[in-house]
């Protein structure tokens, strides 16, 4: 996939490159998915999205987030493939009944959003936190909901000259939920 161009930003900037790269592994997304996202911002992870799944839907409480990912998809128009419906709503209002795979990029209604997930068997599930005790809470949350298959956690560094030699600036650690409301056959996982 070619780079993602993001020229308009969000207070909250966009999810780092890296840590998009392995929400995309963890998603697999394929060209017939139905890809759904729960706090859009930027549009880094729709757009990314957009270029691997059929159609999209991008949740977005904030209008003048939900404005900035519009921009950033403009500003990548070429590069997408996939049909994206965008909507101003707090989650899980507004989330689709057909979901192949979710991203939670916030940690807000998660519980909720979590239910809609397993009510709706939605394949495949990725959550980022970046606060540990919101970590903590979304682990039992998903452990609850017979969610769980991972947790992983990473920090990202890069480098930088200082005094002619590299030094690094790490980046905050990211906190990654990966689970499923089916199982490995697809079928919905017993509650």
């Amino acid at each position: 996939m070619p780079p993602i161009a993001l020229p308009h930003d969000a207070k909250a900037g966009p999810t780092k490159p890296e840590v998009r790269a392995v929400v995309g592994s963890k998603l697999a997304l394929e060209p017939d998915d139905h890809f759904a996202e729960v706090g859009s911002c930027t549009g880094a992870i729709t757009i990314e999205a957009a270029q691997r799944a059929g159609r999209v839907t991008a949740i977005e409480r904030k209008p003048e987030r939900l404005e900035t990912t519009e921009q950033n998809i403009a500003a990548n128009e070429d590069t997408i493939r996939a049909d994206i419906d965008l909507r101003n709503a707090e989650a899980p209002e507004g989330l689709p009944d057909d979901a192949d795979a979710l991203f939670l990029g916030g940690s807000r209604n998660f519980e909720a959003v979590l239910d809609h997930a397993v009510d709706t068997e939605i394949d495949r599930v990725v959550m980022n936190v970046s606060r540990l005790e919101v970590a903590g809470r979304a682990t039992e949350a998903f452990r609850e909901r017979d969610l769980l298959e991972e947790v992983v956690q990473f920090q990202v560094s890069h480098g930088y000259e200082l005094a002619g030699a590299t030094s690094f600036d790490s980046d905050n650690p990211v906190y990654m939920l990966v689970g499923s409301a089916t199982d490995e056959t697809g079928d919905e996982v017993s509650r």
